[in-house]
């Protein structure tokens, strides 16, 4: 019989070996290299990236005992340097008296600030523990790179829905550690909605699976039904860790999916986030951004829709003002493109940062008062609905011993293309 049955059912059913590890193939199939590095015993550092519930630390614990190493873990969210120096003296003291290797296992690792994480390092160094992290943020920004460059990082991938499928059964069917000796039945339907609705948290899953077996023996039933599902399952909502490495993975393919001149694709990335509970005025900046980024004299209305869906939204608020962020995805999505204007404006940005405090023209100027009149503040000026097309051919604006530098390049798509012809037409006015 299991040691205690009143632990939580995702706790008993952690793996006890790698036989029995669900997901994580393309790490730990045979071949791979942390597979074989287990399997032979050899240890060393290493950081292990995913999102919750994919089995960071079952795949840190078995990498322990595979290794028949002492297995230490504290977190960063309930430790600080004092548990830091007390598990290094624990390695320390496996090591001397036992001549025994220690894995020392730091959850949500990117809590540890720089001097916390810096404090591992002379021990990795000398070997008095193997360090494995675990974390949720990309190891990029959120570890430092002395860290990093002592320990190879390897990513977990949410799980898959056959992944979860498989765990649900695991515990369905264990009759010692798991749910088995309770006889419940699950349909097949029913099983695939608590898969989708764990989103590739195993750990989710299997809370969701005790919850549900709990409310079913306690109505006497022996099979979860439909209405039990919906009860246990309802209010759920999507893997989407606001300002989180997902985030922003999320509002990349947004925008690069509008920018793509994807509709469809679009407007799935942006029920995503809307789904997993972004804020929509945060979305609403970041479509107006895309019209003038990605779009921009392209079609200038692209720019008024977007303003029109952020009024809508800020006036309805949910649900109904996201349909008007929908309706401008789809149309930024579907209309011409051009980055014209983002590059005339970065280029001008730096000649603007680079060149100085250049006085404006003196024809230029707007004279206002008397003396600027007898400083000639603008006497040369050349008003251009006096002259020939309303265009003064020839006429310079910018700064004086400032070459005359062209930033916008219109495209040959959408309105940009009339624009390219009018703009051609003055300069060859200007030659003439």
């Amino acid at each position: 019989m299991f040691d205690d049955l009143t632990k939580p059912l995702a706790d008993r059913m952690r793996p006890q070996s790698l036989t029995d590890y669900i997901g994580q193939h393309h790490i730990l199939s045979a071949g791979k290299p942390l597979y074989e590095s287990i399997l032979s015993g050899r240890l060393h550092s290493m950081i292990f990236w995913g999102p919750p519930g994919t089995g960071k630390t079952t795949l840190a614990r078995l990498i322990a005992q595979h290794s028949d190493a002492e297995f230490i873990a504290i977190s960063a969210v309930l430790s600080g340097v004092k548990e830091i120096r007390a598990a290094v003296s624990t390695a320390q003291k496996i090591h001397l008296e036992q001549h025994k290797r220690t894995v020392l296992f730091v959850d949500e690792v990117h809590r540890f600030n720089k001097s916390q994480q810096d404090a591992f390092l002379p021990h990795v160094e000398d070997g008095t523990l193997y360090f494995v992290g675990a974390t949720t943020e990309n190891p990029s920004f959120a570890l430092n790179n002395a860290l990093l460059s002592r320990a190879r990082v390897y990513v977990l991938n949410a799980l898959s829905s056959a992944d979860l499928r498989s765990v649900l059964d695991q515990a369905l069917n264990d009759k010692i550690k798991g749910l088995g000796s309770m006889g419940i039945e699950m349909p097949e339907l029913i099983k695939q909605q608590f898969a989708d609705s764990a989103d590739g948290d195993a750990r989710k899953l299997l809370n969701l699976l005790e919850i549900a077996v709990e409310l079913a023996s306690a109505k006497g039933d022996t099979e979860i039904t439909l209405d039990c599902a919906k009860e246990v399952l309802s209010g759920g909502v999507r893997r989407f860790d606001n300002q989180g490495e997902e985030f922003y993975n999320q509002i990349s393919a947004l925008h690069k999916s509008v920018r793509g001149s994807a509709p469809d694709a679009a407007l799935y990335w942006l029920c995503r986030m809307m789904d997993g509970g972004c804020d929509l005025a945060y979305l609403a900046r970041r479509i107006v951004r895309m019209a003038s980024e990605d779009i921009g004299n392209a079609d200038p209305r692209a720019l008024q829709v977007a303003i029109n869906a952020w009024e809508a939204q800020e006036r309805l608020g949910s649900p109904e003002g996201e349909l008007s962020l929908a309706q401008a995805i789809v149309y930024l999505a579907s209309a011409p493109k051009s980055n014209a204007v983002y590059k005339a404006y970065n280029a001008a940005k730096i000649d603007a940062q680079q060149s100085g405090s250049l006085s404006v023209p003196v024809h230029l100027r707007n004279a206002p008062t008397k003396l600027m009149k007898d400083l000639d503040y603008g006497k040369q000026y050349r008003y251009p609905h006096d002259e020939p097309e309303a265009y003064a051919a020839g006429e310079n604006y910018f700064p004086e011993h400032f070459p005359p530098t062209r930033y916008y390049h219109p495209v040959e798509r959408g309105l940009e293309i009339k624009i390219k012809e009018k703009l051609q037409h003055l300069r060859d006015l200007d030659k003439q």
